[in-house]
């Protein structure tokens, strides 16, 4: 949005999420995994220019892998669809969010053997933002909410992931207990839950070389220029009196 202009730019102002959410899933169980095996194979991706392709790119580029060249990807599947196109046989590796992937699993339909959200390192993944207009217009309330995120993380935080899943279970009314325990600990281990809503400037950078690297920035842009973080500073602030 930045880059093409506006006079009421978005700003970023609270961090929910620290890591691409996203697994390499491979048909067959891999007891020794290298990322070389994705070399010639193919890869049912996600969706060009969005924040998980951008991410699984990367990360393929990191172990040498040019994913325009060394393998066929295919990214022209609905993201509600993908899961449904390798269970029906199409690729050899996929990209997925938990807890589908844990269901797969489970299911024995495919078998976690890497996470993009370690590999790509941390970036402002899932983040709030509104327009400066309404931040300005309406300070006290863009401060409740990010009140409320601050207060959701620290109870994650501090909460084992049988409590968390138990607490979310009602928006996940399809899935079994076990499968969201699953999810919730494989996030947690991986740091993908941020601590505080407050963004970083060594994330920030990451997530523009990641952008970057897709081809999907056309200049670096200053993190001050589109982050707010004193609602988040505040948040932390108040909590701790």
């Amino acid at each position: 949005m930045y880059q093409q202009g506006s006079d009421d730019p978005v700003i970023n102002f609270a961090q929910l999420t620290q890591t691409d959410g996203t697994f390499l899933v491979a048909r067959e169980a891999i007891s020794d995994f290298d990322w070389s095996k994705l070399k010639g194979s193919v890869f049912l991706g996600q969706r060009k220019g969005g924040m998980p392709q951008m991410a699984g790119e990367f990360t393929l580029k990191k172990h040498g892998i040019d994913p325009h060249a060394d393998l066929e990807l295919i990214q022209n599947i609905e993201f509600a669809n993908i899961a449904a196109a390798f269970a029906s046989g199409t690729g050899q590796y996929v990209q997925l969010f938990e807890p589908q992937a844990s269901i797969f699993e489970r299911e024995g339909k495919g078998h976690v053997v890497a996470s993009f959200g370690t590999e790509s390192g941390q970036l402002p993944y899932t983040v709030f933002m509104t327009k400066q207009s309404y931040m300005n217009k309406h300070k006290d309330v863009v401060q409740k909410f990010t009140n409320a995120i601050y207060k959701a993380q620290t109870w994650v935080g501090s909460h084992t992931p049988e409590e968390t899943a138990k607490t979310i279970a009602p928006y996940f009314k399809d899935t079994d207990m076990d499968i969201l325990t699953s999810s919730v600990k494989r996030y947690l281990e991986q740091g993908t839950y941020a601590s505080t809503p407050a963004l970083h400037e060594e994330a920030w950078n990451n997530l523009l070389n990641v952008m970057d690297s897709a081809g999907e920035l056309k200049e670096r842009v200053e993190m001050a220029k589109v982050v707010n973080n004193d609602f988040a500073e505040s948040a932390v602030k108040a909590s701790s009196k």
